[in-house]
Formats: C-alpha cells, sequence, structure tokens
C-alpha cells in the first residue's frame, strides 16, 4: 500500500512540473514530461479536438499549443488542483482564462484526467466547456 501511495504522490509531482512549466511559458519543459507516445485527446466538440488522438509531443505542440498562441492574447490556467488517484491516474481541476485575437475573452472550468507511467505523462484527456470555448473563438 505504501507503495501505491509513493507513486500516485510521485505521479502527482510529475502533473504539477508540466503545469509549472506551462506557467513559465518552459515549452520544452512542459514537452520533456511526456512519454514519447503520449496519446492527447481535445475535449470532443473543442475546435483543437480536430486532431484527436495526438501522438507525440511534437503532435501536441503543433495541433494544440501552436494554434493556441497563434489564437490567443492571452491563455492562462487558474486554480490548479491537483487530486491523487489510483492506477497511474492524476486528476486535474483548474479553469481557463483567456482573450483570443478577436478579443473575446472567458473563464472556463476544466478538468484533465492524466495518466502517468514510468515517471512520464502517457495520455491526457480534457474535459471543459467546449460550447463557451466555441463562442469565444468563432464569436
Amino acid at each position: 500500500m505504501e507503495d501505491i501511495i509513493r507513486q500516485s504522490a510521485e505521479n502527482k509531482a510529475i502533473v504539477n512540473s508540466l503545469y509549472q512549466a506551462f506557467a513559465k511559458g518552459d515549452v520544452p519543459g512542459v514537452l520533456d514530461t511526456m512519454d514519447p507516445q503520449i496519446v492527447w485527446n481535445e475535449a470532443e466538440g473543442n475546435d483543437y479536438a480536430k486532431g484527436n488522438p495526438y501522438v507525440g509531443p511534437e503532435a501536441v505542440l503543433n495541433g494544440v499549443f501552436g494554434p493556441i498562441l497563434q489564437d490567443h492574447e492571452y491563455f492562462n490556467l487558474q486554480n490548479i488542483e491537483l487530486h491523487e488517484m489510483l492506477h497511474d491516474k492524476v486528476l486535474a481541476t483548474l479553469r481557463y482564462d483567456a482573450k483570443t485575437k478577436k478579443g473575446n475573452a472567458y473563464n472556463a472550468q476544466v478538468a484533465h484526467l492524466w495518466t502517468v507511467k514510468n515517471g512520464k505523462i502517457t495520455g491526457f484527456q480534457q474535459y471543459v466547456d467546449t460550447r463557451k470555448l466555441h463562442d469565444a473563438m468563432n464569436a
């Protein structure tokens, strides 16, 4: 049981390091937390989900992070709470505070479900109010 608790805490620390790197704009640091075969899924209905699943850090960079930076004046993650789970999972609850280059600001409630194995992030699933994001991106 102690091994499971230790592993859950280590997984939480790995996901936390990704969020810290993201907050600093350290894209190489974010990508370094990912397994070479990470499977990344944006929420269905999200404009960035068209490439789901993104496999590998380069696919995530080019299909998600790059377009977000291109489309937004700013895109911040707020109120991040990490929840340790069993079976290599970490749940993050947070908010996106962002403004598109079209001038539309939004603040959306979000959940990220992460899978971590052998010290690397191997999976990501986003859950978000896609209508709120769509309206901001397309208004």
